[in-house]
C-alpha cells in the first residue's frame, strides 16, 4: 500500500495508468489493484482490453480496475479521460506513463512523418497527459508520476535513432519536471527497462524501415539479428510492474531506476568509459551475433 503520509486514511489511492492493453502498462494495472490501488487502466481502443479483464479476473482484482479510453495523442481525449477519473475518483495519487512504441529504420530512411508519429506518442503524449495531471496533484500537494522511459533514453543503438530520441526527451523532461515540483510534494521518477519479452519490439523489428537496396543493408541486419536474439532471452516483464509497484511504496523514491539485463552496466559504462571505447563494444556486440 502507498505509504504517502498525505494519503487520507480510510481512502484508497488512484492510480492511472497509460498504455494497459499489453505489456508492461497490463501488468502494471494487475500489479497496483494488488496492493490496494483504485486503478484507472486506459487505453486508446478499449476494444484491446479482453486480456487485461481475464488476467484482472485470474488475479481477483476485477473490481478494483475501470477501463477508460485515452489517447495520448488527442487533447480532447486526454481532458474527458482526466475529468471523468476525477469525478470516479476524487483524487489522483500516481499517474504511470507508459504508452509507446518503437520506430525502427536507419535515420535516413525514416520518413518524417514516422519521426513526428514517434515523439507525438511517446513524448508529446507523456506531457499532455502529465499536465492534465498536475493541477490535481498541485492541489492535493502529493502525487507520484512515473515516467516509463527505456535504456534507449540512456543510450542511443544503431536502427532505433526515432526511439532513443523520444526516451531520451523524456529523461530530460522528467528532470526539470521533477525539481519544478519538489515543494509541492510531487514526485518525478524514471524507470529505465531494458530488453524485456513485451509487444513493442516484435513490432519494431517486423516494421523496421528500410529501402530497396539499402546502403545500410548490411548494418541493418546485424541490428535486427542483434534486437531479435535479445527478445528471444529477454526477461519477464513483470520484473517491471514489480519495480514500479515498490516504488509507489517509498516515501522518498529516486529519480532513475534502470532495470534488466545490462542497464545498470550501460549507465555506469556512459558515465565512466569514453565515449569511442563504449561505441566500440556496442559495434562489436553486433558483429558477435552473425
Amino acid at each position: 500500500m502507498n505509504s504517502n503520509p498525505s494519503q487520507p486514511q480510510g481512502i484508497d489511492p488512484v492510480a492511472l495508468i497509460t498504455g494497459t492493453s499489453s505489456g508492461f502498462g497490463l501488468l502494471t494495472a494487475i500489479t497496483l489493484a494488488r496492493r490496494g490501488y483504485r486503478v484507472i487502466a486506459t487505453m486508446r481502443d478499449l476494444g484491446r482490453s479482453k486480456e487485461l479483464v481475464q488476467q484482472a479476473e485470474q488475479a481477483g482484482v476485477r473490481e478494483r480496475i475501470h477501463l477508460l479510453a485515452l489517447d495520448v495523442t488527442d487533447e480532447a481525449s486526454i481532458a474527458s479521460a482526466i475529468q471523468e477519473s476525477l469525478e470516479l475518483a476524487g483524487r489522483m495519487d500516481v499517474l504511470v506513463n507508459n504508452a509507446g512504441f518503437a520506430v525502427g529504420g536507419f535515420v535516413e530512411e525514416v520518413s518524417m512523418e514516422e519521426w513526428r508519429r514517434q515523439l507525438e506518442t511517446n513524448f508529446f503524449g507523456l506531457v499532455a497527459v502529465t499536465k492534465a495531471v498536475l493541477p490535481q496533484m498541485r492541489v492535493q500537494r502529493s502525487g507520484l508520476i512515473i515516467n516509463v522511459s527505456s535504456v534507449s533514453g540512456l543510450s542511443g543503438f544503431p536502427g532505433y535513432g526515432p526511439y532513443a530520441a523520444s526516451k531520451f526527451a523524456v529523461e530530460g523532461f522528467s528532470e526539470s519536471l521533477r525539481q519544478e515540483m519538489l515543494s509541492f510534494g510531487v514526485r518525478v521518477v524514471l524507470v529505465e527497462p531494458g530488453s524485456f519479452r513485451t509487444p513493442i519490439w516484435d513490432k519494431g523489428i517486423t516494421g523496421m524501415h528500410r529501402s530497396e537496396g539499402s546502403p545500410y543493408h548490411t548494418r541493418l541486419e546485424e541490428v535486427l539479428r542483434y534486437s531479435r536474439r535479445a527478445s528471444e532471452t529477454a526477461p519477464d516483464p513483470q520484473e517491471v510492474a514489480d519495480l514500479i509497484g515498490r516504488i509507489t511504496a517509498l516515501r522518498a523514491p529516486k529519480l532513475r531506476y534502470p532495470v534488466g539485463r545490462g542497464s545498470r552496466v550501460l549507465m555506469i559504462g556512459k558515465v565512466l568509459l569514453p565515449w569511442k571505447v563504449l561505441e566500440g563494444i556496442i559495434s562489436r556486440s553486433l558483429r558477435a551475433m552473425k
